[in-house]
C-alpha cells in the first residue's frame, strides 16, 4: 500500500442471506483527498462504509486504512478513523461547546476547552457555541457532528450521505464544511446519492452500482466517457448526470435536485 493511499479496497463482497449488495467493489483513495461513492438508495454505499469502520465484516476481499487491515487490526483502524452517520449525532440538551467538550473528555484528551473553542471558530459556530444544540438550524447541527468527529484529529473520516434531509441552505453550510477537512490535510470518503454534491465537492468519483464500482476517475475523466452533445451547432459538455445514467440506465432514482 503506497503512502500516498489512505484507504485500499480490493474485491470486498457482502451478502445478506441471498442479496448480494457488495459483487467485488475496488478502489484507491489518495491520502488528504474527497472521494465520492456515488450511488442510488440499495447500491450498497452504507455497507462499504460500515465494514470500512469495522462495524461489519466482509464475507470476501481485503480493506485497509492508512495501512491497516480492517479484519485483522480493527483496533488500530478505529483509531485512525471516524464515521458521521446519516443524521447528527449531538446531545441536544448540552450546547455546542458541551458537546465538543464531552467527545474531548470521553478521548481522555488535554485541556478540552481549547479543542471545544478551536473547533468552534474552524466551523463558524463560535457566537452559537454557549446555545443549546435543540436551538441550532439543519446545517449547524451537521457542522458540529463533523466538528466532534474530529475530535482527536483522525487522518480519514466517512461522512455517510452527510446532507440527508438538509434543505440547500444547510447543504452548502456541509459543503464548506467539507472542504474545510480536505484543507486541513484529512482524508475524506463520502458516500452520497446527490449528483451535485459529488460534482462539487470529490477529487475522484466512484459509480457504485448493482454492487460494483462500474467506474472510478475524476469529474472530467468521467465526463469523456460520453460524446459532447451538439445543440444548434453549439457543442455542449455532458454532465456527470449524463454520465450517471448513460452508465447505470437509471433514470429516477438518483436526482442532484431531489431527496429519495
Amino acid at each position: 500500500m503506497s503512502v500516498d493511499t489512505a484507504i485500499r479496497v480490493q474485491g470486498l463482497e457482502k451478502s445478506y442471506k441471498d442479496l448480494h449488495v457488495l459483487k467485488g467493489v475496488d478502489f484507491d483513495v489518495a491520502r488528504g483527498s474527497i472521494f465520492a461513492l456515488l450511488g442510488s438508495n440499495g447500491a450498497g454505499k452504507t455497507t462499504v462504509v460500515r465494514i470500512l469502520s469495522t462495524l461489519l465484516k466482509a464475507d470476501a476481499g481485503t480493506a485497509a486504512i492508512a495501512g491497516f487491515d480492517v479484519a485483522a487490526q480493527a483496533q488500530k483502524v478505529r483509531e485512525t478513523i471516524s464515521l458521521t452517520g446519516q443524521f447528527a449525532a449531538v446531545d441536544e440538551v448540552l450546547s455546542g461547546r458541551e458537546n465538543l467538550v464531552l467527545i474531548a473528555q470521553l478521548r481522555h484528551l488535554p485541556d478540552p476547552g481549547s479543542i471545544a473553542d478551536g473547533l468552534l471558530e474552524r466551523f463558524s459556530l463560535t457566537d452559537a457555541g454557549s446555545r443549546k444544540v435543540s436551538t441550532y438550524s439543519g446545517g449547524m447541527r451537521r457542522r458540529l457532528d463533523i466538528a466532534m468527529s474530529l475530535i482527536g484529529d483522525p487522518p480519514v473520516i466517512f461522512l455517510d450521505e452527510p446532507t440527508t434531509g438538509l434543505d440547500p441552505a444547510a447543504r452548502l453550510e456541509v459543503w464548506d464544511a467539507v472542504r474545510e477537512l480536505a484543507r486541513g490535510g484529512t482524508t475524506v470518503l463520502l458516500t452520497t446519492q446527490y449528483l451535485e454534491e459529488a460534482e462539487q465537492l470529490a477529487d475522484r468519483i466512484a459509480i457504485l452500482h448493482k454492487g460494483r464500482i462500474i467506474v472510478d476517475g475524476t469529474l472530467t475523466e468521467l465526463k469523456q466517457l460520453l460524446p459532447p452533445a451538439k445543440v444548434e451547432y453549439v457543442e455542449k459538455q455532458p454532465s456527470l448526470e449524463d454520465v450517471f445514467f448513460a452508465l447505470t440506465g437509471e433514470d429516477d432514482t438518483v436526482s442532484a435536485k431531489e431527496e429519495s
